[in-house]
């Protein structure tokens, strides 16, 4: 017999999490809306938040779970109208547990079938039903968290830890870079320190490669964080399997570089370009010409373009029955950049191939940007860059399609990009190679981690297509939207959303976790550092210098 206060008669069946403190009953629910628990009156409301992960103990089931909302419930709507004075501690407390109480919404996410399960070498699988009045809800155990989630290690990354205990929670990085993810969050949230944590998981397990594109150079060295704390960048915790290159050719006297990286105007396709119409003010007939051109002159259709005069941009519009408007547009838009300081007339060994080599062979790489950070040199030289690697990566795929011969299949590749919905719009997406990657290159062993703080601006189909999505704190309706795309029970996820602490809380979902879970997000500290294998101090710069003379003799087959 289960009382109103939760107790039970005899001892429930299941054994694991049985020491675990009891939280109320459950006293109604539906499969649809999640079940209703009347909490026990000794256990304080304020002391259960939304987002905990608690366990539902049926007859014979076991339901893993969240708390979704609380609700304080009244069994005589007149103490609402005259409730008792703040000074009667004495009559409030003989009212709660009899006429005031509390509730709260709890939504299953896995149910363990049976006892058996574990033995068999089972594990939780989805909800399929609900359990029956005056089951017991309890906070979770160590032993539950085990349960769901595993034990890091052996290709699991510990992410953070839930709020209300110190137990690490595993992300799957198998399956985490099977597909593309995202890491959102309003400005001041943390989004970089997630991402560096997820790429320290990802180069440390080995299980894909790693490009990113550093916008504003935080991820490659050591940086300040917030409160003077010291950070640790790849290249210092990872040595020569991590490559840093730059854009700005400056800072090769201040870091010890694998390269600097310069770009020819014969390198530069039409689709490089296209991506900044909105960057150059480029006119809808953009393609044609640009296309016209590259047909007629081919590599060298800007130097071409550049240096016709009144005449021959007449006789090319003849020839090819292009406007001689817009041809002469185009021209004033593309001399832009020749003021860029990394863009040079030829180009003959790339840098380009090095990179994507190094790619290949299991490497990872950080592209700097140094003084060259406006969104124009990230656009062109991210969109360059990426062009190359998904062009290599399908070649790859085809030949180990023929082959059959492990020794040809491509070593998984994911590409953080800041900023993202500057390539992810809905009115850019379905042309550039992001989105073409977002939706279909998992299949050629590319990924994305998008970064951004405007998830609202990324077009829903790519969403959609994310794998895995960790977020901070949101705000905005739409943002919020944006994320629980395509989301199962993403109602009750919005409160748990928007209830999330601005630093070191995320909510984690989708295709690396079983469950959705609200983390308390790892320290990016010295014992996180000596947990990834890191150094105890800095490299010297003459250790950089033979990280860096290591990483080329390992790319180049050198001895």
């Amino acid at each position: 017999m289960v009382g109103m206060n939760g107790e039970s008669g005899s001892p429930h069946r299941w054994g694991a999490g049985g020491g675990a403190p009891q939280l109320g009953v459950v006293i109604g629910g539906s499969f649809k809306n999640g079940l209703t628990v009347r909490l026990d009156t000794a256990r304080s409301v304020e002391a259960i938040q939304v987002g905990n992960f608690v366990v539902v103990e049926g007859d014979e089931n076991r339901y893993f779970s969240t708390i979704a909302d609380l609700e304080l419930q009244l069994t005589d709507s007149a103490l609402a109208a005259d409730p008792p004075p703040i000074s009667s501690s004495f009559l409030r407390a003989a009212l709660a547990g009899t006429h005031t109480y509390a509730t709260a919404e709890v939504r299953p996410s896995l149910m363990l079938e049976g006892t058996d399960d574990l033995v068999a070498g089972g594990g939780p699988k989805p909800v399929r039903t609900i359990p029956m009045h005056f089951a017991i809800l309890r906070e979770a155990a160590g032993e539950d968290f085990d349960v769901v989630f595993g034990a890091e290690g052996d290709g699991k990354f510990a992410l953070g830890s839930p709020l209300t205990m110190d137990h690490p929670i595993p992300l799957d990085l198998a399956r985490f870079v099977e597909r593309s993810n995202g890491v959102f969050g309003q400005s001041g949230t943390g989004k970089s320190v997630l991402t560096r944590l997820l790429l320290c998981g990802v180069i440390k397990s080995e299980r894909a490669s790693a490009l990113v594109f550093d916008m504003h150079s935080e991820y490659a060295w050591q940086k300040e964080g917030e409160g003077g704390s010291r950070l640790r960048g790849l290249r210092e915790l990872f040595g020569s399997r991590v490559a840093v290159y730059s854009l700005d050719a400056r800072d090769q006297g201040r870091q010890a570089l694998d390269g600097t990286l310069q770009i020819g105007l014969n390198q530069i396709e039409p689709g490089d370009v296209e991506l900044l119409a909105d960057e150059l003010n480029l006119t809808p007939t953009f393609a044609a010409t640009s296309f016209s051109l590259q047909q007629r002159f081919q590599e060298r259709w800007i130097e071409r373009l550049l240096a016709m005069d009144g005449d021959a941009v007449k006789d090319f519009c003849a020839q090819s029955g292009a406007n001689q408007g817009a041809v002469d547009a185009l021209k004033q838009k593309l001399n832009l950049l020749t003021n860029l300081p990394y863009i040079v007339p030829n180009q003959g060994t790339s840098v380009i191939d090095e990179i994507v080599l190094r790619l290949q062979r299991k490497g990872h790489v950080v592209l700097q940007f140094g003084r060259h950070s406006r969104l124009l040199d990230y656009m062109l030289v991210a969109n360059i860059l990426t062009r190359r690697i998904h062009r290599a990566y399908t070649d790859q795929v085809l030949k180990y399609d023929q082959s059959g011969d492990a020794a040809d299949r491509p070593h998984p590749l994911t590409i953080v990009l800041e900023e993202a919905h500057k390539f992810l719009s809905p009115a850019v997406a379905r042309q550039t190679i992001f989105g073409t990657i977002a939706r279909e290159m998992r299949k050629y062993s590319v990924t994305l981690l998008v970064v951004d703080q405007r998830p609202s601006g990324i077009d829903a189909e790519v969403m959609s297509q994310l794998g895995t999505k960790i977020t901070g704190l949101l705000t905005e309706e739409h943002d919020i939207d944006a994320v629980l795309t395509g989301v199962a029970g993403r109602s009750h996820l919005r409160g748990v959303l928007a209830s999330l602490e601005t630093k070191q809380q995320c909510l984690v979902l989708g295709h690396a976790i079983p469950m959705p879970m609200v983390l308390r997000t790892r320290a990016y500290d010295e014992a996180f550092f000596a947990a990834m294998g890191g150094r105890a101090k800095p490299a010297t710069p003459a250790e950089r210098d033979a990280q860096k003379r290591a990483a080329l003799a390992d790319i180049y087959g050198e001895e």
